[in-house]
């Protein structure tokens, strides 16, 4: 006799597959001066969320959330507009500036009380909403978090390109867990947000902590669209802090290095002893201002490459000390519950 499989419910007596089919998705969507993207943007994602309800695949209790980066444009007075004209529409301001990363981190900690995953995608929808169907079915098949990789990066110039692929290799080398190409454009189920609020870093890289969780997890490709509205807020002064953000918050080993590198620099200057005192004794001792400067810019530069390492990671360590919070909003609009406005830090 064949006996019947064994199911694993949860507490409320549901199978695990059943449990995940047509859960609450909430959709986060960072925003900075996004006035020009932010209606297209929204009334491609409400048709998409309705698409997904009307086929079954999330509930009907889903929601869209906007988080305001304290742009200093009309992107807030749209996300009310929004917020009061459709039910699905969920907005958090900042009170100021924060950061494309603290911004998601807000939405995803905001929805984590309501929801059963997310996926957070940017404003200006580069990324293609219709592979929020491949997210969902990752999800569903038991993945915890779904990480977006882009296909190929033809719509980026060329210095562009060419800087993702340096930082990709230096963060795999330096020994960070992180998918090269990868985006955050991705997946978290509550339990993965649950676990992710418990990091408490003020600089924060979500690419490399959030696969440093270790629950399960899978990839899904998609494609990058050209921007079609405005101009893209991600400055060369901003993808270098994020760039810096990711190796300090990740390694220390530049620190060795710096260390390998003062070693290296002791056993030349032992060479160069010997040498001096050889040519003293036996050769020419002609004095020559070439070797002196020489000298002086190699070793005092890497003087003060060694130091700004070490500076920048004290730097860091003060900043992670003084525990102030990472943002603090302004504003909430939320259907979820009765309060609508008021100031929340986190």
């Amino acid at each position: 006799m064949i006996e019947e499989e064994q199911k694993i419910t949860d507490r409320r007596g549901e199978t695990v597959e059943e449990n995940r089919k047509k859960g609450i998705l909430y959709i986060v969507v960072p925003c900075y001066n996004e006035e020009e993207a932010l209606l297209p943007s929204a009334k491609s994602l409400l048709d998409k969320l309705d698409a997904l309800r009307e086929s079954g695949i999330v509930s009907d209790k889903s929601r869209i959330v906007f988080v305001d980066d304290g742009s200093r444009d009309k992107t807030w007075e749209l996300i009310t507009q929004l917020y009061h004209e459709h039910w699905e529409i969920t907005g958090l301001r900042f009170a100021h500036n924060r950061g494309h990363q603290n911004a998601i981190l807000a939405g995803m900690m905001y929805a984590k009380d309501y929801c059963d995953y997310t996926i957070t995608i940017d404003a200006d929808l580069q990324q293609d909403i219709n592979a929020l169907p491949l997210f969902i079915e990752e999800y569903e098949n038991g993945s915890e978090v779904v990480f977006g990789v882009r296909n190929s990066r033809n719509t980026d110039g060329f210095f562009k390109r060419f800087s993702a692929t340096v930082f990709y290799k230096v963060m795999r080398f330096m020994g960070a867990n992180i998918y090269e190409n990868s985006a955050d454009y991705r997946l978290m189920s509550a339990k993965a947000l649950d676990a992710l609020s418990e990091y408490g870093e003020v600089n924060l890289f979500l690419r490399g902590i959030i696969p440093d969780i270790g629950l399960k997890s899978s990839v899904v490709h998609f494609d990058v669209f050209p921007r079609m509205q405005g101009e893209s807020k991600y400055s060369l002064s901003k993808m270098m802090t994020l760039a810096a953000d990711g190796v300090t918050s990740f390694s220390i080993k530049p620190i060795r290095m710096v260390f390998g590198m003062g070693i290296l620099a002791l056993l030349v200057g032992f060479g160069m002893v010997i040498h001096i005192v050889y040519e003293h004794y036996f050769g020419y001792t002609i004095d020559g201002w070439s070797s002196i400067l020489m000298s002086i810019w190699v070793l005092g530069g890497a003087v003060l490459l060694s130091l700004g390492i070490i500076g920048e990671y004290v730097g860091r360590n003060y900043l992670e000390t003084k525990r102030r919070p990472r943002y603090y909003f302004w504003d909430v609009l939320s259907h979820d519950n009765t309060q609508s406005e008021g100031g929340e830090n986190l």
